[in-house]
């Protein structure tokens, strides 16, 4: 057995009971005692071991890896022309050996490179437009992302892949699905579960089943493309204004909800299967990506006090609130005298329902025909996500919310509901 401790970044080979391992020692992180190191192994995954129970057969020197400037490059081939933005998110992350959390470390163009198979879909361009994990993005953020797109196809791209965290990216594509009218291209974003450097990410599937579906579809509009299931064959694609992210870790995690995906790409034959009707659009391409940030979600439930309604129903700090009520769209009586007053002072009050599936119906109960008598405006089956940042860009548009909301845009709205 062996109490030293080996170098960072050194290869070592120990023995651990019967078996022999080999890998490279990983900086220790913040939150590890010096009885431990971790080392990462040749199948790439990380194994934590005591050094008083592993015998250290050999020692290497240090490895250190050099950091990587950002760049903005073609990658010339045939095939339709189709740009990759590079926002940041696991997708273009690995981990920090220091503090041993994933953080953003990759460029767009590393992303093509460590996908070597896109070349022979479209003729690749990258380009890293801001380097941001998905809970930092803001309202400014997607302004940005939305003004990149539109020059992107101002420059002739025929479709737009944009390399995205998931934790946020069902808004940033509800962002851009209002910010960029009549898109001359499919602009998909695409996001993985599991960073780079692990064996089990989905990388190379998700951003495969992405730019075929941007260079091949012929559909315009926003989407997003993630597993479809959990083997790596099918990569399903979702409206921009009709998915959410619904489970933490599994690499099917992005359903679409009170709508079928508008397809499924195949990475094994790159063969896009057409599931649901796209988006029509008409007109020339106009840029409307100014958001406000005086909108909010309320997420009603019981025992929400009174200091909690005074908060959001406050036009000192707000104009439109997308309230989250029980089923249907319900709140409690004691929120109404606030309702009330919040829009008789010319804020929106919009209902959605914390259910998943389902649409919101003010007619049924007596307490929705009371909020509806007060100015509340259903939102049918909108995603809460969706409304937020649909008040949020026709805020910054400077829309009439009234009219604008309950209106069905860019598909966030059914005309008729499927059933399961």
């Amino acid at each position: 057995m062996s109490s030293s401790q080996p170098e960072d970044f050194s290869r070592i080979k120990f023995r651990l009971g019967d078996a022999v391992y080999e890998g490279i020692v990983m900086p220790r992180t913040l939150y590890e005692d010096k009885e431990h190191i971790t080392v990462k192994l040749n199948n790439g995954y990380n194994i934590g071991l005591r050094l008083d129970e592993i015998e250290i057969l050999e020692v290497g020197p240090p490895q250190r890896q050099q950091e990587v400037v950002a760049e903005e490059r073609e990658i010339p081939s045939q095939g339709p022309r189709v740009l990759i933005l590079g926002t940041g998110g696991t997708i273009s992350s690995r981990v920090d050996y220091r503090t041993g959390a994933v953080k953003p470390a990759f460029t767009a163009a590393q992303i093509v490179d460590m996908v070597p198979e896109l070349t022979r879909i479209a003729s690749i361009s990258v380009r890293t437009v801001m380097n941001e994990l998905s809970e930092n993005m803001q309202p400014s953020n997607w302004a940005v992302m939305a003004e990149e797109v539109y020059r992107a196809f101002e420059e002739g791209f025929e479709g737009v892949v944009i390399a995205h965290g998931t934790d946020t990216m069902h808004y940033s594509s509800a962002a851009l699905s209002f910010a960029i009218e009549n898109p001359r291209g499919p602009v998909v974003f695409v996001g993985l579960q599991r960073s780079s450097d692990r064996p089990s990410s989905d990388s190379a599937t998700n951003l495969l089943g992405a730019v075929v579906f941007a260079s091949r579809s012929g559909a315009p509009g926003v989407y997003v493309a993630m597993h479809e299931g959990l083997n790596d064959d099918l990569i399903a694609v979702h409206s921009g204004v009709r998915v959410r992210k619904n489970h933490t870790s599994r690499r099917d995690a992005f359903r679409s909800v009170n709508s079928r995906p508008v397809a499924s790409v195949d990475v094994r034959n790159m063969e896009i299967h057409f599931k649901n009707e796209t988006a029509k659009g008409a007109g020339p391409m106009r840029l409307l990506n100014r958001f406000s940030e005086r909108s909010a979600i309320m997420k009603y439930h019981p025992g929400f006090s009174e200091v909690l309604l005074r908060t959001y129903f406050n036009r000192d700090v707000f104009d439109a609130i997308i309230v989250e009520g029980t089923g249907l769209g319900h709140i409690a009586r004691k929120a109404f005298p606030f309702v009330k007053e919040f829009i008789a002072g010319g804020g929106f009050v919009g209902m959605t329902s914390q259910c998943i599936w389902g649409s919101v119906r003010l007619t049924v109960y007596e307490t929705g025909r009371d909020l509806l008598s007060m100015g509340v405006v259903p939102l049918g089956d909108m995603l809460s996500e969706v409304a937020l940042v649909k008040s949020m860009w026709a805020l910054g548009n400077e829309l009439d919310l009234r009219e604008v909301m309950p209106r069905n845009l860019r598909g966030e709205i059914s005309e008729r509901r499927e059933v399961e």
